[in-house]
């Protein structure tokens, strides 16, 4: 057995705690995969990729509304997918290789699992080894979730790991789930050509938004995709390329390619986390605490494999303080969760922070609503857009916003001065009335939503 100071598990975010201030330690890193994990190999830089593509497909698509005639003749998919993953798979051999060139870095290529106490087995293609780290990382992420009716059909089947790798857009997709994996995918593969089918069992799309947000979005998948809410999957049949989804509403959807988009399970249970004495939320996330320390002394965890945000932007910042608190335990940091913003890339794209109007009134606030469209815009007036809008819920005794929701194009950019409003605790009138704001520039849509708010005079 060889020990190590530190034991990393994971080589996505976890890739990130180590630098130059750890070259006096012995460093190890596991990893059955590719570095860069989830986002850079099979996640949220190859779908960004694929869906800038499939924007510019649509942009000329719908070049007519703007008086330009333009046709488009065709996604290349190929080469497309090869250009995507061309430069994703190039990363991830050099981020690897970086790390073994370093000479207080040891990479061992495999799956970890605990035996006990900071003790990992690793399986690797030489066989097995086992290690110990004397403070140990889990940064080992999470998978799609797969349901029963699937696994149990024998039938093949694709998930975001492997869906984006196609060597060709299916003729029909049927996609299982409506979350944002589910939203994206959609998109990229309507762009390229595919008849998209979304199968959701809740009664509106991306159901975790904000209630508007999500009956909108709804609606404008609707028009083009065949979509069935409030239907779950019973089964699976037929043969591969030839597939019959039987939902329980009695009725079917006939696919070639299903894509399962239906959520993602931690990876706790691959590398036994039990064993080691890691106490897990019944969702099998690892419990951490505000240092990112789990109930093992010596182990931390960041990411997937134990937030409540599986947001790549998340654990980086996680990755941040484990790096700060494995050298420094006498001064420990602890990772803020507030105003954690995420987005959508669909079209159009969705972006949130904070609390939607429906926690809102579960939790009794005394809040003000309001809501300005893009359209009422200037810069509205130039994209022609007719579905955007801009939702923002404030404190009215405070001020201070509880929560700010954008659909419209470029939402993932204009949520941030929101988010750092929540984040520094600027108030909405403070936020609209002090800085300028660009005329005629999409952002009106935001500082106008925030003039319209009824705060009363204690919020002003």
């Amino acid at each position: 057995m060889r020990t190590h100071d530190i034991v990393i598990v994971g080589a996505g975010s976890g890739n990130a705690v180590v630098d130059e201030r750890f070259s006096h330690l012995d460093v190890a890193i596991v990893d059955e995969g590719p570095f860069g994990g989830t986002c850079l190999n099979r996640g949220c830089i190859p779908s960004k990729m694929l869906v800038h593509t499939a924007d510019t497909a649509e942009g000329v698509r719908e070049a007519g509304r703007f008086g330009v005639d333009a046709a488009l003749h065709g996604v290349r998919w190929a080469d497309v997918r090869d250009r995507v993953f061309g430069r994703v798979d190039r990363e991830a051999a050099e981020g690897e290789e970086d790390r073994r060139r370093s000479p207080y870095v040891h990479v061992y290529k495999g799956q970890a699992r605990f035996t006990a106490d900071r003790t990992l087995l690793v399986e690797t293609g030489d066989g097995t080894v086992t290690i110990r780290g004397e403070q140990v990382v889990l940064a080992a992420g999470s998978r799609p979730a797969v349901p029963a009716p699937v696994a149990e059909s024998g039938l093949p089947f694709e998930t975001s790991d492997t869906v984006m790798r196609l060597d060709s857009p299916p003729r029909r997709l049927a996609v299982l789930g409506g979350g944002y994996i589910a939203a994206e995918i959609a998109h990229v593969f309507h762009a390229a050509g595919s008849s998209v089918t979304v199968i959701e069992q809740e009664d509106t799309l991306l159901a975790d938004q904000d209630e508007d947000v999500a009956a909108a979005y709804t609606e404008i998948a609707a028009d083009r995709y065949e979509v069935r809410t409030g239907a779950a999957l019973t089964r699976v049949e037929g043969t591969p390329g030839r597939l019959r989804l039987v939902l329980d509403e009695g009725t079917t959807v006939a696919a070639d390619t299903l894509l399962v988009a239906v959520g993602r399970t931690p990876n706790s249970d691959r590398i036994r986390a039990g064993r080691a004495g890691i106490a897990l939320h019944d969702d099998g996330r690892v419990v951490v605490d505000g240092c990112q320390r789990t109930t093992a002394p010596g182990v931390f965890a960041l990411g997937d494999v134990c937030s409540p945000y599986p947001l790549k932007h998340v654990a980086n910042r996680e990755a941040e303080v484990v790096a700060h608190n494995l050298l420094h335990a006498d001064d420990p940091v602890r990772a803020g969760h507030e105003a954690v913003p995420a987005a959508v890339f669909t079209r159009p794209q969705i972006a949130r922070v904070g609390r939607t109007e429906r926690e809102c009134r579960e939790e009794g606030l005394d809040y003000a609503v309001a809501v300005r469209r893009f359209a009422d815009t200037g810069y509205g007036w130039a994209l022609e857009d007719t579905t955007g809008f801009c939702k923002v819920l404030a404190d009215r005794g405070t001020g201070l916003l509880l929560g700010a929701h954008i659909l419209g194009p470029q939402a993932a950019t204009l949520i941030q001065p929101l988010v750092v409003a929540m984040s520094m605790g600027i108030g909405a009138a403070a936020l609209a009335r002090t800085p300028y704001w660009i005329h005629p520039a999409p952002t009106e849509a935001v500082s106008n939503a925030l003039l319209d708010l009824d705060l009363g005079s204690s919020g002003r």
